[in-house]
């Protein structure tokens, strides 16, 4: 068995999560406890078995901690639901300070995105969503809820190379 084999699949978990949370969220409107804890948990051996210094590891905990206490606040005044907030702290823990502001920048511009085009259907496809799955009138629905898991899912994906781990892969 190659040795780059198992902090791999370590490695790939995260693309997984954040996958798992953007179909998630697309389908019910909810990002599982379990998803969250999953990515959260599946750092520390990633890091460990690519070699990251406990003082690295250490200011990605801080990372990962800072980014809960700010989802805590935005889901305190309401910005956003508690699954996207704990997404975001699990997806920033697996960035260095750099990478995480990246993947914020990314997840922004993806919201921003994804945000006009549900504006654009809701407003548009209206008279089509009687005949559409019950997943996709949810989403349609005017004045509904923003899946934001899949804004968090692009911002993680496209951040991916900012993370110190990955390179550490060849990747």
């Amino acid at each position: 068995m190659s040795p780059i084999l198992i902090p791999l699949l370590f490695a790939l978990t995260f693309p997984a999560c954040l996958v798992w949370a953007a179909l998630s969220d697309l389908k019910s409107m909810t990002i599982p406890n379990t998803l969250s804890i999953t990515l959260a948990i599946a750092f520390l051996p990633a890091a460990l078995l690519l070699g990251l210094s406990p003082m690295i590891i250490l200011q990605h905990l801080g990372i990962g901690a800072t980014g809960l206490a700010l989802g805590i606040l935005a889901f305190a005044f309401r910005v956003m639901g508690g699954g996207d907030a704990k997404l975001i702290a699990a997806t920033a823990l697996w960035f260095h300070p750099q990478g995480a502001m990246a993947f914020l920048l990314y997840t922004a511009l993806a919201g921003g995105a994804l945000s006009l085009v549900l504006l654009m259907g809701r407003q548009f496809l209206q008279i089509y969503t009687p005949t559409m799955p019950k997943w996709l009138q949810t989403l349609l629905k005017p004045n509904g809820d923003i899946p934001y898991g899949l804004a968090i899912c692009a911002g993680g994906l496209l951040a991916m190379p900012h993370s110190d781990l990955y390179p550490l892969l060849g990747f």
